[in-house]
């Protein structure tokens, strides 16, 4: 199980979220469809809210920053994977991104190990573009964070 945080803004196209490009050579060429809310696995003893927040600034760097976070629940995806996940208010500029890495034997069968970025690209998307470029089963979040701002906006 993974939890991550969905960042949103109020931008020029208005409501625009933050979503992460993986790293890797296996995303290398993958757009639509690939791209997601910035995540990290939980552990037995961790609060999902905790390892969100830790994830989100260890895949975007320490120049991202997020507000206090409101619960979208959770989603499977296609493989199996549930993910947790929390909205908030956030500011990060794109070009700021320094990921934290990881290693793996490439090419395959090689014996050689490189070292790739966890998340390669970062980008604000208006709600229907995100909608195309995310992971299919995480859509849930924008439909619940509309929900959310609605609701607040009403009060």
């Amino acid at each position: 199980m993974s939890a991550g945080i969905l960042a949103y803004r109020k931008g020029v196209r208005g409501l625009e979220v933050l979503l992460v490009h993986p790293g890797g050579p296996f995303w290398r060429n993958k757009d639509d469809g690939a791209w997601s809310i910035p995540k990290g696995e939980i552990e037995a003893d961790d609060a999902p809210e905790n390892v969100a927040r830790r994830e989100f600034a260890e895949e975007l760097g320490p120049s991202a920053s997020i507000g206090p976070l409101k619960a979208l629940g959770e989603v499977r995806q296609r493989g199996g994977k549930r993910v947790i996940a929390f909205a908030g208010e956030g500011h990060f500029d794109p070009a700021a991104l320094t990921s934290n890495t990881f290693d793996i034997e490439w090419p395959p069968r090689s014996g050689r190990r490189q070292s790739f970025p966890e998340v390669d690209r970062a980008e604000w998307f208006d709600i229907e573009l995100a909608r195309i470029k995310m992971l299919s089963a995480q859509a849930q979040f924008l439909d619940r964070l509309l929900a959310i701002a609605v609701e607040s906006a009403v009060k």
